[in-house]
């Protein structure tokens, strides 16, 4: 496959029709995915998570998997269409096959969290946006009651997730029909733009969060009773599964022996950047002392949700401006993004991508743990490039824009981890080449993130595959604590975010790597057409043909970028 070029009023394939089919296709049988994409119709619905609902998405993929078999592609962009869609497709029933979707269940992507974050992107500016709202949460019932037949089904074939995932899955339901809880806290925030709700809105709205709140009370009856007494003790999957796993997050395969190498001699290179800029902040001390002396900054901080939501859309918008037309070709629709406070309390920092009208923009969310209220900028300006521009506001945005080259599936569904999260990185990385993070705490912000990224690629290879542990954590097997005493020595944050984030790397295997291994993978293909093209390679022009291709697995990526 060559370079993808832009192609202006590019006719329709046949290739397309077999994307477009299975896009249209999918998002009928997945009601939450064309909300998240913002396909409209069907949003007082929940997807069927039942055996039969797993099973009729298998039936799908197979069949656009024996129509591609007799595709012939007219294109460059057709090429790469077949490629990415059998490695997608291919790849997800592997995973069905194997059991690994039905068996899905951990502290940050199985369907209990699928369910209760649709609801943040639903539209709240009228009453009937909340009765909508009301009656996708009368609907949690049927939803849990086919997942709990599919996790019954998978653990009567010897398929349980991990005690530790069990058990988190458990405080989360409690915790969303708690009187602190996200069902009460929706309640109560519950308002159109012209202010309360109607009496007919909010009975909708009462009515179905209390269905919601009853099924996620049963599921963690369910959870407690039937599956936590046959939950292994074990965190770690094993290399056969993780090897799945890994190929999925990244669309790429590895050689995990040498990966699982590489994290640790790039960890001891960051640690290595990390003292040295640490001199050039305060002269003898150490990175905590460095740290310390950074949060208690005024210069670095921010006091209230408010004002961290006021500076996270002041960067973002002011990298977009100084970006356009000079580093990146970005489309005018793509030059708005929404920065929000997320209305969960994980502390996590995520993106959603824009509806395919531009409706509802890009958006980057900020879940702020209870209590706190003091934030540091010189940790976070490198998260705002991650999650805005350069990071996953242009890389997604702009796939989403460019109806005249892509079909819906590349622009709007096909989504690689490694691609995107490895992206994301890279612009951090990026914005340091540009100069935009030369002040050395901001510097140092950066690099603190990259020491987590890349302890968790060693973390994570290690545990799973049953790798020896790092001298630095005595060596031998991995165990939990050793785990915790390896991310607790190269991540500054505070013990519950940790913990979370520890449970989130045993309960979901590869995901967490694939940011920094991807990045790793982008930095390869930049080097190795740079090598290529010499004198004639332009940054510019590489990045707006890398993003104009979209998510795909990354060896896909890299045919795809070949001369």
């Amino acid at each position: 496959m060559g370079a993808v070029t832009q192609t202006p009023s590019r006719p329709t394939t046949d290739v397309d029709a077999i994307a477009t089919d299975y896009f249209t296709e999918r998002v009928a049988l997945s009601p939450m995915e064309a909300t998240y994409l913002g396909v409209p119709g069907r949003d007082d619905e929940l997807d069927d998570l039942s055996p039969a609902g797993f099973a009729a998405q298998s039936e799908l993929r197979r069949r656009a998997l024996a129509r591609l078999a007799d595709a012939r592609p007219v294109d460059e962009i057709d090429e790469v269409t077949v490629a990415a869609m059998r490695e997608r497709l291919g790849l997800h029933e592997e995973l069905y096959v194997s059991g690994e979707e039905e068996r899905t269940l951990n502290n940050i992507a199985s369907a209990l969290q699928a369910v209760r974050d649709i609801f943040d992107l639903m539209p709240t500016a009228t009453d009937e946006h909340w009765a909508t709202i009301g009656r996708r949460m009368a609907a949690v019932p049927e939803a849990f009651t086919g997942w709990q037949e599919t996790l019954e089904l998978a653990a009567s074939r010897g398929h349980v997730a991990a005690r530790r995932q069990v058990e988190a899955c458990i405080r989360q339901c409690d915790d969303v029909v708690s009187e602190d809880g996200y069902l009460r806290a929706l309640l109560g925030r519950a308002r159109t733009r012209d202010g309360e709700l109607s009496e007919t809105a909010r009975a909708a709205l009462g009515e179905g969060a209390a269905e919601a709140a009853r099924a996620y009370q049963d599921l963690s009856r369910m959870l407690r009773q039937s599956l936590l007494p046959r939950a292994p003790e074990a965190d770690a999957v094993g290399r056969e599964r993780y090897a799945l796993h890994s190929r999925d997050f990244l669309g790429a395969s590895i050689d995990l022996e040498e990966t699982y190498a590489w994290g640790q001699e790039e960890l001891a290179r960051i640690v290595a950047e990390m003292e040295a800029t640490v001199q050039r902040i305060r002269p003898g001390v150490d990175v905590k002392e460095a740290i310390a002396a950074l949060d208690a900054d005024p210069a670095y901080r921010l006091t209230g949700t408010d004002a961290l939501r006021e500076w996270m859309q002041e960067k973002a918008d002011e990298a977009i401006a100084e970006f356009a037309d000079v580093h990146f070709d970005i489309p005018e629709p793509v030059r708005r993004i929404e920065c929000m406070i997320a209305p969960t309390h994980t502390g996590g920092i995520y993106y959603t991508g824009p509806s395919e009208d531009f409706e509802r923009p890009g958006r980057m969310w900020w879940s702020v743990p209870r209590g706190v209220t003091e934030f540091g900028t010189w940790r976070e300006l490198t998260t705002v490039y991650h999650e805005g521009v350069p990071g996953h506001h242009l890389q997604i945005a702009q796939t989403v824009y460019r109806k005249e080259l892509l079909n819906p599936w590349r622009r709007l569904m096909c989504w690689t981890s490694g691609h995107g999260e490895g992206w994301a990185l890279y612009s951090e990385r990026l914005m340091h080449e540009l100069g935009y993070l030369d002040d050395p705490g901001n510097y140092l912000g950066m690099l603190d993130g990259q020491s987590l990224r890349a302890a968790r690629v060693v973390l994570d290879i290690g545990v799973h595959c049953g790798f020896e542990a790092p001298a630095e954590v005595g060596g031998g097997q991995w165990t939990y604590d050793k785990a915790w005493a390896f991310l607790n020595a190269h991540a500054n944050m505070e013990e519950g975010f940790l913990r979370f984030e520890l449970d989130r790397y045993l309960g979901w295997p590869g995901q967490a790597p694939s940011y920094k291994i991807g990045e790793r993978l982008w930095l390869q293909i930049r080097g190795e057409l740079s090598a290529r093209e010499g004198d004639a390679f332009d940054l510019k022009a590489f990045h707006r043909r890398a993003l104009d291709i979209g998510s795909v697995g990354l060896d896909v990526l890299r045919a795809a970028l070949a001369p």
